[in-house]
């Protein structure tokens, strides 16, 4: 099949769950056969793609930034555009602290999802006659239900069925002044019925977003993230020191300062002398000053020795920062649809121990590989990670379950299988 995939980018400055989550079934796909093209959005896509230099980055950020704010810009020739969207000025936008926070942006949303009645609508038509001229797909796949506004008009111009994944998309609302939640919920809402079929990456997502875009069940169907096993080096923890790690964006919405102080505790007891805790997954300029504290924080607590912050968290350094780690905690305030990190972390063999929040429950206890607390304070999840690193046996055969869980239930050679046996039965009803 010939496929798109339209893939808002993070620019690489944190690490990107959903960006990698769309790069690695688009790698799936591809080793069957099929011709698949990344279409990234806003930023470039997750650092580690280098495979998209042909692909120009549409609706780029300062631009489409500056056309909302300032009627003015809209005019602008198109050699100005093309500096707003070169690698230098995209690079920097993707650190600055508005880029990636919904706050602030709601208007651009609500006009996004307006599609070719928002303030967007020449770039539409950039992408769809792009996309004409360039491609010649079987199926559209979209990220995610915040980019609705594109489905109508790619429809109507490339005559092939629309894909939407669901990931998240709550998170960005529901952070957003409450006037304009109800006002974009409603909006998305309405565009899915430009959508063919829905993908929800767990059912607990699935729910939420019956729930939230009045979604009928029969639209909407679960299929869980997946990482190739092979892609892990699997090292028993026998051979690790017994130490924590955290991997996602450095922010306080991710819960960081909550492993920081359960890790304060822990080392109070001189038990734990050897255990370090291991920080990565990068951060954007609205971060710096909470990372700052946290490091005043450890300071004040002499710490500084047993904490490791990595900035790089390309796949090199992913796999080193995992060989370090026996456990990792990214104690989420909220939850999440899914945590691509969790994947990462169990097919490494290392387990998780995560809040009862979100999808995690379902994700961590179908794949065995790892521990569920249900109260997300810096005390119970300090308390947690004691009797896990104090038991050397439980510790060895969670990870083995991690590993075996990964390879029973999110292989995504298998995943990418179904992916396409959902887009060949959707193309038959289309046509």
């Amino acid at each position: 099949m010939n496929i798109i995939q339209i893939i808002p980018g993070s620019g690489g400055s944190f690490y990107c769950g959903n960006c990698l989550r769309d790069s690695k079934y688009v790698f799936a796909l591809r080793n069957q056969g099929h011709q698949v093209i990344k279409i990234p959005m806003y930023l470039p896509i997750f650092a580690d793609e280098h495979d998209i230099k042909e692909v120009p980055v549409f609706y780029g950020a300062i631009s489409i930034y500056l056309k909302q704010l300032y009627p003015i810009f809209r005019k602008a020739p198109a050699w100005f555009d093309k500096i707003l969207n070169s690698k230098l000025f995209l690079k920097m936008a993707a650190s600055m602290a508005g880029s990636t926070n919904a706050k602030g942006l709601e208007d651009m949303t609500v006009s996004m999802l307006m599609g070719e009645h928002g303030k967007q609508r020449e770039e539409l038509e950039r992408l769809v006659e792009w996309m004409a001229e360039h491609c010649k797909p079987d199926i559209i796949h979209i990220s995610n239900a915040l980019l609705l506004g594109l489905a109508h008009r790619l429809k109507e111009k490339m005559k092939v069925p629309i894909v939407c994944s669901l990931q998240d998309e709550d998170v960005w609302v529901d952070a957003m002044q409450p006037v304009f939640r109800d006002r974009i919920w409603k909006l998305m809402s309405e565009k899915a019925k430009d959508v063919d079929h829905f993908i929800a990456v767990s059912d607990y997502f699935s729910k939420v977003m019956q729930m939230r875009m009045k979604l009928v069940p029969e639209k909407i169907q679960r299929m869980y993230l997946g990482v190739d096993p092979e892609d892990y080096e699997c090292i028993p923890i026998s051979q690790k020191g017994r130490n924590i790690g955290y991997i996602s964006r450095m922010c306080h919405e991710n819960g960081l300062d909550i492993l920081v102080d359960a890790f304060i505790q822990l080392k109070k007891d001189k038990i734990f002398e050897d255990v370090k805790l291991i920080l990565t997954g990068g951060s954007t300029n609205m971060d710096l000053k909470y990372i700052k504290e946290i490091k005043r924080k450890l300071s004040v607590e002499r710490l500084d020795s047993h904490v490791e912050f990595i900035e790089n968290f390309e796949e090199t350094s992913r796999k080193a920062f995992f060989n370090k780690v026996s456990a990792i905690s990214v104690p989420v305030r909220n939850g999440e649809a899914f945590g691509m990190y969790l994947l990462e972390s169990m097919a490494f063999g290392v387990p998780v121990v995560q809040p009862a929040l979100g999808a995690f429950p379902e994700i961590v206890n179908l794949a065995g590989g790892g521990i569920i607390y249900y109260q997300n304070t810096p005390d119970e999840l300090c308390k947690v990670i004691c009797e896990l690193l104090s038991d050397p046996e439980k510790l060895e055969s969670l990870s083995i379950k991690a590993r075996r869980g990964v390879e029973l239930n999110f292989d995504i050679h298998n995943q990418s299988k179904e992916m396409i046996t959902v887009y060949k039965n959707i193309q038959t009803k289309f046509n």
